[in-house]
């Protein structure tokens, strides 16, 4: 079974690798927002008091490079049933949890690795860590990140055989989780109702850790994060293995 989940995780990553157009063209949006947002609102993000808009911004989009990714990897579990190639994984003499949770490492990956291209890119546009030791915990946080929306995008892909139906749910919940998350402006003084929704928002709370590891500016805790982070992942890849499980060849 570990030789299992070793070769689909190797899998997914040889074809995030040898995908350079992929690699170059995710990086594109996150890019964007870093310079659009961070220099064109910098300015007044400093006149009211908040200091530099490119380091409370960065968290966020190295957040959203990590969502992208990751609930996009649910697009190739549709690729791989509409042209037989899943089938070829399913035949084997492994349960299919393992086979699942092989794809949903190796997505998890890819996303970490793409948000990781997404800090270092920050870095030549002027963001600067407060603490380096607390790298590894930023590392955790995108990681867990990338492995709860690794985990729902596989479980909504395991369902659905149409990639158009795919990618417009995937729009109609990637947009609202992102924006409200807190990557782009803070959550302290959000309306009521506003408040609410983030914070039934799970990307919340990767954006929240990632600032905290990041900056130390964490709006509540990181152990609050990683908790809340943990068992929403175990939750997703308990609902991602069973209906993984499903899938008709």
């Amino acid at each position: 079974m570990l030789r299992i989940l070793y070769i689909l995780w190797l899998r997914q990553l040889k074809r995030y690798v040898r995908s350079r157009a992929r690699m170059i063209g995710s990086l594109g949006q996150p890019l964007l927002f870093l310079v659009a947002l961070g220099f064109g609102l910098g300015p007044v993000y400093q006149k009211a008091g908040g200091g530099s808009y490119i380091q409370f911004l960065t968290p966020g989009i190295i957040a959203m490079g990590v969502l992208f990714t990751a609930m996009f990897s649910g697009i190739e579990v549709i690729w791989d049933k509409q042209f037989g190639f899943l089938k070829e994984t399913l035949v084997a003499p492994v349960p299919r949890i393992v086979i699942m949770a092989g794809r949903t490492l190796g997505g998890a990956t890819v996303a970490t690795l793409q948000g990781v291209l997404v800090l270092g890119l920050a870095s030549l546009v002027g963001f600067r860590p407060t603490n380096l030791a607390l790298l590894p915990l930023a590392l955790a946080f995108m990681f867990l990140t990338a492995l709860l929306f690794t985990a729902l995008g596989t479980a909504l892909a395991s369902i659905l055989d149409d990639m158009q139906g795919f990618q417009l749910i995937m729009n109609f919940l990637i947009m609202p989780m992102f924006f409200l998350s807190g990557a782009l402006f803070p959550l302290k003084d959000a309306p009521g109702p506003m408040g609410f929704i983030a914070a039934l928002n799970p990307l919340t709370y990767g954006v929240d850790g990632l600032r905290g590891a990041l900056l130390g500016a964490s709006q509540s805790s990181m152990p609050l994060d990683l908790l809340v982070l943990g068992v929403l992942t175990a939750g997703c890849l308990v609902l991602g293995g069973r209906l993984f499980s499903r899938i008709q060849i």
